[in-house]
């Protein structure tokens, strides 16, 4: 693997990390949610979770431009009030992945949930645990392996991801070069042996990553 290939596997590898470690709190608390209340407006929020699974990523990419550009209401706000500039940085790939993988790791984790046995934390509830105590010590050890594929799913989710990303960071070189940004680069300029170079590194990286989720599913259901 060429200095060049390293450094941008490494940099995907990365911004998928921390933008799954960025959704997993919100993205565990709202499947808990869904999978344990009711409440008004619980189809229009499963909805839109559920959004950028099926509307274009580019779409979603020119959203999070308009939002989080400089003239957006947010990124505005964060660059006069906390001089936090998003838009075609690698902050701006992290938002796009963490996006994009929402929904995965929400609609994993909330079947996870869903498949815990009620009974049983109404029992620790019965024996004087808190809320937060029977989802620590309960809920959360028993979905176990159904959140860890929804991490999973969402990581290699973020490997791939091309169309927000594309649309809110850009492709700038030793800045917001991912594998699929890459890729399309390289194929635009001709140079299709290095871009199925990156091709093998993409589909290896994916590849162990939808393998091991698959475990976990399995271990989930059993």
């Amino acid at each position: 693997m060429s200095p060049a290939a390293w450094q941008i596997t490494w940099f995907t590898a990365w911004v998928a990390v921390v933008s799954t470690l960025c959704i997993l709190p919100p993205g565990l608390a709202l499947a808990w949610l869904l999978a344990r209340r009711d409440w008004p407006g619980k189809s229009v929020v499963e909805t839109l979770v559920a959004l950028p699974l099926v509307i274009p990523p580019v779409a979603t990419g020119l959203l999070l431009l308009k939002l989080l550009g400089r003239r957006g209401v947010i990124g505005h706000w964060l660059e006069t009030s906390l001089g936090l500039e998003i838009v075609f940085t690698w902050k701006a790939v992290v938002v796009a992945t963490a996006v994009m993988s929402f929904p995965l790791l929400v609609r994993t984790a909330r079947v996870a949930f869903e498949s815990v046995n009620p009974r049983v934390e109404h029992v620790a509830r019965t024996l004087g645990a808190g809320p937060w105590r029977v989802f620590w010590t309960i809920t959360l050890p028993l979905a176990r392996s159904g959140v860890i594929a929804g991490a999973v799913l969402a990581f290699a989710r973020a490997l791939g991801e091309f169309g927000a990303t594309v649309m809110v960071a850009g492709f700038i070189p030793g800045k917001t070069e991912t594998l699929s940004l890459s890729i399309y680069h390289l194929v635009q300029l001709g140079r299709d042996g290095e871009a199925l170079g990156l091709l093998v590194i993409s589909v290896a990286l994916a590849f162990g990553a939808v393998w091991f989720s698959e475990r976990m599913l399995r271990r989930a259901r059993a």
